[in-house]
Parts: C-alpha cells; sequence; structure tokens
C-alpha cells in the first residue's frame, strides 16, 4: 500500500520553474546588453528544467554560446566556471522575485493543499524532494503556511547526484523507513521522473505548459500516469493510493 507521498517542489507545488526560467532570460539579457530579456534561455531550460542548477546553467551557457562572454566575469564571482557565472546572476534576480512572500503564494499550484490533505486521509508520510537549496525550499514551504505539513524536506545539498539519478527519492524512502514500492511521487519535469521511475517508486506526471513537451518525449513516462488536467489530480492520486491498497492485499 502507499505510506508515503513524495512531492518535487519547482513546478509540482509551485510554479517556480517559469520564473527561474524568466531570471535565466533576464541574466542574459544583462549580460548580452539586449532591450529585453532573451527567450533564448527559457527555451533552453525548458529543454532541461528539473535538473540541478549546475546543468541548467551549464546547458544554457552551451547551448547560447556565452562562455566568452560569462569568462571575464568569473573572478568577480568568484567561480571557476563560466557556467557559476549564469548561475550567480540568475540566483541574484530569482532571489529579488521569490523574497516577498506574496510572490510564491501567486504562484502556487493550488491543489497543493488538497494533495496534503489526502496523505493525512490516508495516513502517508509527506516529504519533499527537490533540486532547489535548502534555504531556498524552507522559504517556499514557509510562505505556503506547509512547513509542517510536511514530515521531511530532502534538498540538493542531501545528496550527491541530482535528478534524473534516484538518489534523493531511494533517500527519502530510506529515511522515513518505507519501501520504495509503497511511494508515491509527484513530478513535473522528465528528469524528476526518470528519478522516480528508476528509484522504483509509484509515480505521478503532471504536465504543465513548461514541462509538457519534455514529458512526452521521456521514455520512462510509460512507466508513469500522466495527469494533463490539474484540477484532475486529486482523483488520480486518490485512486493511485486505493488500487495500490487493493493490489497489496
Amino acid at each position: 500500500m502507499i505510506r508515503a507521498i513524495l512531492f518535487d517542489l519547482d513546478g509540482t507545488l509551485v510554479q517556480s520553474e517559469r520564473l527561474k526560467a524568466q531570471a535565466y532570460a533576464m541574466a542574459v539579457q544583462n549580460l548580452l546588453g539586449l532591450p529585453e530579456p532573451d527567450a533564448r534561455a527559457i527555451e533552453a531550460y525548458r529543454q532541461v528544467v528539473g535538473s540541478s542548477r549546475e546543468v541548467a546553467s551549464k546547458h544554457i551557457v552551451d547551448t547560447l554560446g556565452l562562455e566568452m562572454q560569462l569568462q571575464p566575469l568569473m573572478g568577480q564571482y568568484n567561480v571557476s566556471a563560466p557556467g557559476d557565472v549564469l548561475t550567480g546572476m540568475r540566483k541574484s534576480i530569482y532571489d529579488d522575485m521569490m523574497a516577498d512572500p506574496q510572490v510564491v503564494r501567486d504562484n502556487q499550484w493550488p491543489h497543493t493543499v488538497g494533495l496534503l490533505r489526502i496523505a493525512g486521509e490516508a495516513h502517508c508520510r509527506t516529504a519533499v524532494a527537490t533540486m532547489s537549496r535548502r534555504q531556498e525550499a524552507l522559504h517556499v514551504l514557509r510562505a505556503l503556511d506547509l512547513e509542517r505539513s510536511v514530515d521531511l524536506l530532502l534538498a540538493r545539498e542531501d545528496v550527491k547526484s541530482p535528478k534524473p539519478d534516484p538518489e534523493i527519492y531511494l533517500l527519502a524512502a530510506q529515511t522515513l523507513d518505507v519501501e520504495p514500492a509503497d511511494c508515491l511521487v509527484l513530478e513535473d519535469s522528465p528528469a524528476g521522473v526518470r528519478a522516480g521511475v528508476a528509484a522504483g517508486m509509484n509515480v505521478i506526471a503532471v504536465a504543465t505548459p513548461f514541462t509538457i513537451a519534455g514529458l512526452h518525449q521521456s521514455k520512462p513516462l510509460e512507466h508513469a500516469w500522466v495527469v494533463h488536467d490539474p484540477d484532475e489530480l486529486l482523483d488520480v492520486v486518490r485512486s493511485r493510493i486505493e488500487e495500490h491498497g487493493r493490489t497489496a492485499h
């Protein structure tokens, strides 16, 4: 039976992936002196959504050919790679956006509280497993008044390998003392879906405008349930919990 529900954070609980993409676009705008945010950065980020910031920044640098422009700034940012400069620029812009708790609340998915309620009704443990840094994740949970509703928070600092590696989900199961097969993962990105499937867990992929194309190109999606209409998410989660309970008997 399902004994734990494991939530991704960015894109699943809040629409922070959209804000991160915009922050990357603004960072490239500032770097290149463009009149408006660079839409190419948004599309490049869309290709690796759900990955760690290191992976995302490097991909954008490589895709847009920004290494030459970023290298002179490495000393200023005290980093050893051009991608880390872009990360620093993006993080500064994103942090300014997210500093206002109202911005976080305005970008939450409205089904979050309902999902946590279902977890309580089913006597499931809950965890957030995110590739965001712990302080960023805590800020989001506190802004949404969800910190007390989550039994465990695992962030980028807690694992060696980021998603799509299953390490963070396996660590969540181990920490909660729950078998992977008894865990239900809620993800929105291809990287997150791959991580949950590789961990041997039940995975529901919540397609968003930002991730739907990547999800449908992802082979592990064959082993996950896909929800295209967010209004159906609560019913799908509830039915999966009930179905898993029947097959466990």
